[in-house]
């Protein structure tokens, strides 16, 4: 691994190229912070995906992309006289030692649970007027569910454990079936899913890479079944669902192997 020495090398050769770039290349010159969001998003599902399939190469190059949008970010801050990267990092200097005062104070703290609970005391203590403020609108639904829950979770806002907690799941999927209005069906729907997501969360499981990985098996079993139907020279289109089943259940074997 490198020393500390290099990777600061490292990084200011990463500013002073992005200095170059900001200077001389026609794209880079034409970003704007609004122009790069959603560059960024795509850059973070990118990392996202890597840490799933566990790559640690990829997951090596999909951070330096996610730190370029960060560095790059700073950049046209400081050129609006607004910030620049050394702002950016030392205020997540002083947020980090303020947050952490059993590490850089005198706080006592017996546990994880006891250093959440504290996290959220003291962003209320920056000026948040909720706990719930810092949730972004724009996260997905999944994502944005569990990182409510875990923050109301901080006050001590919580089922005291998975059982408790599945009941709720139990009783809010009564509701749904009893529900015949379509619209309140889907408020209903919503309160089961959410109930789930915090099941899963209390059990220490994280629905949306729980999900994300249902969906990547459901994929290449499915492409598996194309690759199937396509050997036998039948057509998925002209197949009951019965037959399909069939071939689901060959896919589902070779995904074993």
């Amino acid at each position: 691994m490198n020393t500390k020495q290099e990777k600061l090398e490292a990084f200011g050769r990463l500013l002073d190229i992005m200095d170059d770039l900001r200077e001389k290349c026609p794209w880079d010159q034409k970003q704007t912070l609004e122009s790069l969001r959603h560059l960024t998003l795509e850059e973070t599902y990118e990392l996202s995906d890597a840490i799933l399939q566990g790559d640690l190469q990829e997951i090596k190059k999909e951070l330096g992309d996610v730190l370029l949008h960060l560095v790059f970010y700073s950049k046209i801050g400081s050129e609006k006289e607004s910030f620049d990267i050394a702002d950016v990092i030392n205020s997540l200097n002083e947020k980090l030692i303020f947050r952490h005062p059993h590490i850089y104070g005198d706080v006592e703290v017996k546990d994880e649970e006891e250093v959440k609970q504290n996290w959220e005391k003291l962003k209320l203590k920056e000026g948040n007027k909720s706990i719930l403020g810092g949730v972004p609108k724009s996260l997905p639904s999944m994502v944005k569910a569990y990182r409510i829950q875990d923050k109301v979770k901080g006050i001590g806002f919580e089922f005291h454990d998975a059982e408790d907690a599945w009941k709720k799941v139990d009783e809010e999927i009564q509701e749904f079936h009893a529900e015949t209005d379509l619209n309140k069906k889907e408020l209903e729907l919503g309160d089961v899913f959410f109930s789930l997501i915090n099941y899963a969360r209390i059990s220490g499981i994280n629905p949306d890479s729980a999900l994300e990985r249902t969906n990547l098996k459901f994929i290449s079993r499915f492409q598996k079944m194309e690759n199937i139907a396509l050997e036998k020279n039948v057509k998925l289109e002209d197949m009951s669902l019965e037959e399909m089943d069939v071939l689901w259940e060959e896919a589902k074997i070779l995904n074993k192997n």
